[in-house]
């Protein structure tokens, strides 16, 4: 059985005691270590899976047997082929960071109606004639014993629940609002498995509005998925620090 963490999540906390014959697979969103302490006495084997849509749908596998994480992505399924490259699309050393691209027989035509969105994620082979690869915008790294760590994005992207969002799509709706003066989105993980998004605005001198106004906002302009569950004022203070603490890569607090 394959699903996201927060499906499993919701199945063992739903009473579920486990399968000794069951295979799990989990991909979709990070394997919290958490989890799978919990799924590994539940089942016969815990495989991580990673891949995203574009490369239907799986691209990499590993099986996991001890819940001390981080957990690597594995190694390339049949048919497919994983390239860590530079900006310049040079192949990085082993060990060292970069952009996972991803070619073979799995990879989709291209985006439905969007031929500029085509062209910059699907991109010629620069190592096998006559194929392309995806560009993930993943960061990765090769470790020592062959497997793949991958090490988050290379821009502002989140999923949750299943849905990639960009968070900068976000702001921007929200700084269209004319009181917003300025704005920042995180996503926030206050209980372990349940990430949520969150908004922090600065008011515009003068202006008056509240969070239920910008949440209406918000929903006329973006699908219900991408509307933060927090909207909070911050003052300027409190608000450039919210916006160093994503900068850095932390879950703030209030």
């Amino acid at each position: 059985m394959q699903a996201m963490p927060a499906m499993w999540r919701a199945v063992i906390d739903g009473g579920w005691s486990g399968s000794a014959s069951l295979k799990v697979f989990c991909g979709g969103e990070a394997l919290p270590g958490d989890l799978a302490g919990q799924l590994l006495p539940r089942c016969a084997e815990l495989w991580n899976m990673y891949g995203p849509t574009e490369t239907t749908i799986w691209s990499t596998i590993q099986r996991i047997t001890s819940a001390t994480g981080p957990f690597p992505i594995g190694r390339p399924i049949a048919n497919t082929t994983i390239f860590l490259l530079d900006g310049n699309l040079n192949l990085v050393p082993k060990g060292a960071v970069g952009e996972l691209y991803i070619g073979g027989s799995g990879l989709a035509r291209g985006y439905l109606g969007r031929p500029e969105l085509t062209q910059a994620r699907f991109i010629q082979n620069p190592y096998e004639r006559n194929t392309r690869l995806y560009r993930t915008g993943d960061l990765a790294r090769w470790l020592p014993d062959g497997t793949l760590e991958c090490l988050g994005r290379v821009d502002d992207q989140v999923k949750i629940r299943g849905y990639r969002i960009e968070l900068g799509e976000i702001e921007t709706i929200l700084s269209g609002h004319q009181a917003v003066r300025q704005c920042v989105v995180i996503a926030r993980e206050d209980t372990p498995g349940n990430k949520l998004l969150a908004a922090y605005f600065e008011l515009q001198p003068g202006t008056t509005s509240d969070t239920a106004e910008l949440r209406a906002h918000l929903k006329r302009n973006l699908p219900d998925y991408m509307v933060p569950s927090a909207i909070r004022e911050r003052g300027k203070a409190a608000f450039d620090a919210e916006r160093q603490d994503r900068s850095q890569g932390a879950t703030p607090s209030g």
